[in-house]
């Protein structure tokens, strides 16, 4: 099946195809498919490097909350802005490591620790490098985002075992500038080739809903299938809202057949990713996750709590994943839970 003509011809056998060629008018043009084209083309990609229906969970965990110099125009943990968040210290050992072996009983399969700075210090980097071997000891992956790092750093987290590295790009090249300034979006590229020269594996998205138009989120699809490789994990997040950060006075929720055909497209150009409906997936219906899934999404943060907003409970996902008879480590667990509770003698 031939859904686009010309140079900007994708067939649905093509997915097997890694591409770092992609322009604007490509993305534009599958973004613009009918949908029924759109789906079949990016189930089809889909089916052909993974299980349509398995779920990869993830749990995140802020290692160290608030107090960034950064002035990322959607955080709440910025110091340039007031959120009413309380600035930490980084958490210690044993309550990181009570945390993962927790996530690890409900179902998540990696476990990430992120921590709000610009970029670590080498004494805070000896400490996350102890919590990044014990969670990898759990029988855990293991990923962290720490802000920019250096290529000895990504070296030292590569040999605790660090499985990957998350460092989003954002938005589009021409969208960044208004979101964030004390950091260039070269500095982030430059991040995750220090992390990829490591060995480490790279979990790179953005955010939709910041007040950018469809065209920037194309251009972040770009942007992110035109690396020297391509992100091993996309997340594509939702903005939540936060009180007293500049994005509030630009912020519109996407449509959510926006956020489907986002999805498509990122499967499509990004065929061996790992794609992850990652925040703000409490504002949508278990309709639209299970179209988002459908067009190619795998992967998911479960967990009450995405660093400072909220998530759906496990109990809701793992209520749509059996319903939709999806497979994933939540699942099981549920199901193990359900039956040794049927199983447990009562207590007259």
């Amino acid at each position: 099946m031939t859904v686009l003509g010309g140079d900007a011809s994708v067939q649905a056998g093509e997915g097997s195809i890694v591409r770092h060629d992609w322009t604007r008018d490509q993305a534009e043009a599958l973004y613009e498919l009918p949908f029924p084209d759109l789906m079949f083309l990016a189930q089809s990609v889909h089916r052909q490097h993974f299980d349509p229906t398995r779920l990869e969970t993830a749990s995140l965990l802020s290692i160290k909350t608030g107090g960034c110099p950064e002035d990322c125009g959607y955080c709440s943990q910025s110091a340039h802005y007031d959120t009413g968040l309380k600035a930490t210290k980084l958490m210690d050992h044993h309550q990181v490591i009570a945390t993962a072996q927790r996530a690890k009983a409900a179902g998540a399969e990696r476990f990430c620790m992120a921590a709000a700075w610009r970029s670590p210090k080498d004494r805070d980097l000896d400490q996350v490098c102890d919590m990044v071997s014990a969670v990898k000891d759990l029988g855990m992956e293991t990923c962290v985002t720490l802000g920019m790092l250096t290529p000895p750093q990504a070296e030292r987290l590569k040999a605790a075992g660090l499985d990957y590295y998350n460092h989003n790009v954002d938005t589009s090249p021409e969208f960044y500038d208004r979101i964030i300034t004390t950091r260039t979006l070269q500095d982030r590229i430059d991040t995750l080739a220090h992390v990829r020269e490591a060995g480490i594996k790279t979990c790179c998205g953005g955010i939709i809903g910041m007040g950018e138009e469809v065209d920037d989120r194309l251009g972040m699809l770009v942007l992110l299938a035109n690396l020297e490789a391509h992100p091993d994990s996309v997340p594509i997040n939702m903005w939540n809202e936060v009180k007293g950060v500049p994005v509030n006075d630009t912020a519109a929720r996407p449509d959510g057949l926006a956020l489907v055909r986002l999805i498509a497209v990122a499967r499509i150009m990004m065929p061996r990713s790992v794609v992850r409906l990652s925040a703000g997936r409490q504002y949508m219906s278990d309709e639209l996750q299970s179209l988002c899934l459908l067009a190619g999404a795998n992967s998911i943060f479960i967990g009450d709590v995405l660093l400072t907003t909220a998530n759906p409970q496990a109990e809701r996902d793992a209520d749509l994943l059996a319903r939709l008879g999806m497979t994933s480590s939540l699942v099981a667990r549920q199901r193990a839970d359900a039956s040794e509770a049927a199983h447990r003698p009562s207590i007259a």
